[in-house]
Parts: structure tokens; C-alpha cells; sequence
């Protein structure tokens, strides 16, 4: 692999929940198209984003910094699901999943940023 990013399961791990992100949103209402549909997706991107621009050539306090930047937005996408089940454009169970996943997800960013 040609780029740092692409081996951190960090970053995999984002890329997998920014596309699970991506179908969901495709359910949501299309008045939600430049609200809640576009905040959610561009907060996934953010976490993948940040990961990646964060690890390639920079020194370890920038890149904890650009994954502060990511544990940030991941939190934004959780508080989106939120929103997105008090709205009913998500159930419990996806929600759940979701929510769980995104734990798991800041844990990992959170667990590399510590290692500096």
C-alpha cells in the first residue's frame, strides 16, 4: 500500500461505517437532502478524511491533532443518529448497531492518539 493511512484498521474501520453512513442516508426523506443528509455524510467523510490527512507526512502531535479532528466528527455522526431516530428515519436496531459501532470506532481513535 502505497500511503500510511491505508494500513491503520482505524482507518478501514472509518471507510466501512462512512459507507454504511452513505446507504443509510439514501432512505431518509428528501427533505432531509441538505440538512441532516448532508451533515451526516460529511461528518463520516470527516472521521476518514482526518484519519488520513493526519497520518501521511506529518509529525505525531499533528497527527494526534488530526485525530482529534476525527473523534469530533465521529461524535457528530453519532449525535446525527439521534437526531435521525427521534425523526423516525431510523429504527431502534439500526440505531443500535450504528451507535455501537461508532463506540467502538472512537475507542480505536481515542486508543491511537493516546499511543504518542
Amino acid at each position: 500500500m502505497a500511503f500510511r493511512f491505508e494500513d491503520l484498521q482505524v482507518w478501514q474501520k472509518a471507510m466501512d461505517l462512512g459507507e454504511e453512513i452513505n446507504q443509510l442516508t439514501k432512505t431518509f426523506p428528501k427533505e432531509e437532502t441538505y440538512i441532516l443528509t448532508s451533515q451526516i455524510k460529511r461528518a463520516a467523510d470527516s472521521v476518514i478524511l482526518n484519519i488520513a490527512e493526519g497520518s501521511t507526512g506529518q509529525t505525531k502531535s499533528i497527527f494526534k491533532l488530526f485525530l482529534s479532528y476525527s473523534l469530533r466528527s465521529a461524535i457528530e455522526v453519532v449525535s446525527c443518529l439521534f437526531i435521525a431516530r427521534k425523526r423516525k428515519y431510523i429504527q431502534d436496531e439500526q440505531f443500535t448497531v450504528l451507535y455501537n459501532d461508532y463506540e467502538t470506532l472512537v475507542k480505536m481513535i481515542t486508543s491511537l492518539r493516546n499511543s504518542f
